[in-house]
Parts: structure tokens; sequence; C-alpha cells
């Protein structure tokens, strides 16, 4: 028998190395012990829909396949059909006339866009300001491209909303892109024409990109949408928006999203993905058109269900006595408050371990998440009142 060695590690890259710990792994860990316990847990820790797909996005998916012509590389800025949708959508749902030959890209997935972007745009020593709490791949995005991440704060006293005279005019003179993210992951909040107008201001006057994420800009519980980046006078002038149709239409795993907005920050992505990725699967944006094209038939009924859930929330949060609970105006995310003078990480490993609830600290999206831990709803409402149930009988 041949003697085993150790295969030798190599040590990682400084940009790896320069990026924040992953706290998720013992999160994971901490779940898989209570499945062993043989416990029932109640996931609501993960961002991604139970919901199945759409029968009608499947069914194009299925014809699409059946092209053979659909098997080659696709075209480098997406598919004209999937295009000519996401500008049919913009101009439907928000009033938003876009050119579908040089104003709108495909993507493989919005987060693949975001990782990306900085690389066109962003020289070392760059700033990116980027909201905290936040998405991970904002700050890891700016690091790979060499930039310097700036944290903009998201105070619940200020609506969650990045304080925009805060930031010195050292940092402005040297920021290269800002980005946001409304509807607001993780704490659901929203942004107002009034605040995007000042941000545009911003920009024009320091020079600068908006990189707008809206990933979850469909999904809300007000009377009116929340507002799109692009619907701004002077958006088009500064920046871009980066929708994904994984939330709005159950497609996490198809990998599909879109660029929209300034055609030099369009195409300056497109050159780095032309570099790196050879597009999405073109039956994938053919079974994309298809959901866009559906759009008013579908949405509704998913917010329904999200309604539902959201309803389990208010109630059990009232149930509980959390006066300090804000009921989200969109996403599938509600931020709280961590209770008994907990830290978040301390907070979401009680909950497991007194409850069987998975749950997300909010110190993973960021310094600033400290304090807060959040809640998905992507799991039905009667498992929603009973994880409510169980933390009300844990003591919180």
């Amino acid at each position: 028998m041949p003697t085993e060695t150790a295969l030798p590690v190599f040590e990682t890259a400084e940009r790896l190395q320069k990026l924040p710990p992953y706290l998720f792994v013992e999160l994971d860990r901490l779940k898989q012990e209570a499945i062993k316990r043989g416990e029932d847990v109640i996931n609501l820790g993960i961002g991604d829909p139970d919901l199945p797909t759409p029968q009608v996005i499947i069914d194009a998916m299925k014809a699409a396949i059946e092209d053979p012509s659909n098997h080659q590389y696709p075209s480098g800025l997406g598919c004209i059909e999937f295009r000519q949708e996401v500008a049919a959508y913009y101009e439907r749902t928000r009033g938003v006339a876009l050119d579908p030959q040089t104003e709108v890209g495909c993507l493989i997935g919005s987060k693949e866009g975001i990782g990306h972007f900085p690389l066109a745009f962003v020289n070392p020593g760059d700033v990116v300001l980027v909201p905290e709490p936040g998405y991970p791949v904002y700050k890891s995005a700016t690091i790979f491209a060499g930039g310097e991440p700036y944290t903009m704060p998201l105070l619940q006293e200020n609506g969650f909303l990045p304080d925009l005279e805060a930031i010195p005019e050292s940092v402005y003179q040297k920021t290269r892109v800002m980005i946001l993210n409304y509807p607001n992951n993780p704490t659901a909040a929203f942004a107002t024409r009034e605040y995007f107008e000042e941000v545009i201001a911003k920009a024009r006057q320091y020079g600068f990109i908006i990189l707008h994420d809206a990933a979850y800009l469909d999904i809300s519980y007000t009377d009116e949408q929340a507002v799109s980046f692009l619907e701004i006078p002077g958006a088009m002038e500064v920046g871009v928006e980066m929708h994904s149709l994984s939330k709005t239409f159950n497609m996490t795993g198809w990998r599909v999203a879109f660029i929209a907005g300034n055609p030099s920050l369009i195409r300056g992505l497109m050159a780095v993905k032309s570099n790196l990725d050879s597009g999405a699967f073109t039956a994938v944006q053919k079974a994309a058109a298809a959901a866009l094209k559906n759009y008013e038939a579908l949405v509704p009924d998913l917010l329904k269900v999200y309604q539902e859930r959201l309803n389990a929330v208010d109630e059990g949060m009232k149930a509980l006595g959390w006066t300090d609970y804000q009921r989200p105006q969109g996403t599938f995310y509600v931020w709280l408050k961590n209770r008994n003078g907990l830290a978040s990480m301390d907070m979401t490993r009680a909950l497991i371990e007194k409850c069987a609830i998975v749950t997300t600290p909010g110190n993973g999206f960021g310094e600033q998440g400290e304090g807060y831990f959040r809640l998905a709803l992507t799991t039905n409402a009667d498992r929603i009142r009973e994880a409510c149930d169980r933390i009300k009988k844990a003591g919180f």
C-alpha cells in the first residue's frame, strides 16, 4: 500500500485575505447539529424563495431548449428578445423609455454583474461608497478591483438611508462609484424620489457613478411601488440599475438578470464580461423574456403569498410585545433588533439552540448590522407563526 502524504496547501492571494470573515460557516454548523439532534428546524435565514418557478416560464424554457439555434454562444449584450422585454417592462411598470440595443444588457445574475462592475471602472485607490449593513458582494467586488470601500452607515433614525452630508469632502473627491440598494436588503427600507434626486446631484457634483442594485424592486407591500432609480430625471446621465429575475419570479437557480441605464457604463461592464464569461444560456434568456412578458399575470399572486406571510409576522410581533418592530415596506425580509442585550451572533445562536430557528445575524452584513438579525419570509405562514410561538416560549 502506498504511504499517504498530505498535499501542499497554497496560500491565497492578498485580495482574498482582505475579505471579512464568513460568519455563515458557523451558522451552518449549528443548524446541522440541530438537525442531527432530530429537531424540527424552521429556516428563516436564507434569501431563497421556496415557491416554484411559474409554469409559463418553465414551458418557455422547454421550447427554447428544443431549438438548436439556442445551443450556441449567446450574443454579448444578450439576445434581443430578452432586452426588448426588459425595455417593455420598464415602459409599462415605471414609464421609463430604454433603447434595448444600447441601454439594456443581460447578466448571469445580478451578483455577477455587481461583482464585475468595479473591474470596469475602479482603479486601485479609488473609493467605492458602499451601504452597510449591505450585501457582502459590494465590498468584496471593490476589494477585488483594488478599490477602497468606504462604509455608508444605514441607521434606523435616518430611515436606513445613507447620510450624504456625513461623507467627507475628501472622500467624495476620490469616489468613483456609489452603490445603493432599494428596496433594501437587509433592512427592507425604501428610498424616496427626493433622496435619489439628492444622490444624482452629488454624482454630478463630484463626477462619480451610481450603481443601483434593484433586486427587490417588484416586492412591495405599500399602495405605491418602490421607486426605480431610472425613473428619476438625470439618472441615465450618471448611473445604471441592476435587476434580477431571481426574487420576482422565483428563479434564483436560473442565473439571469439585467443591467439598464447609461450606455457607456453598460459597454464597460460588457467589455469585462466578454473577457471572463460567455453570457447567459440563450434558452434561459428566452424563458426570462417570457417571465417579463407575463409580469402582470404572475407578480400579484406572488405578492399575495408574501403578504400573508408578513401578516403572520405582524401577528407574532404583537404577541411577543416587540414594540420596536417596524413592518417592512418591501423585499421578503424583516429586520429586527436583538433581544436581551445579545450580540447578533449570540442572538442567532440562541435562536438555533433554544428554538430550532435559523435566522441571519445582522453583523453578517457588516459591522453596522450589529444589534440586529434578519428573518426571511421564505417559508409558509403557519411555520412563521410556529416560529414566533417558539420565540415567545423561549423567553425572548
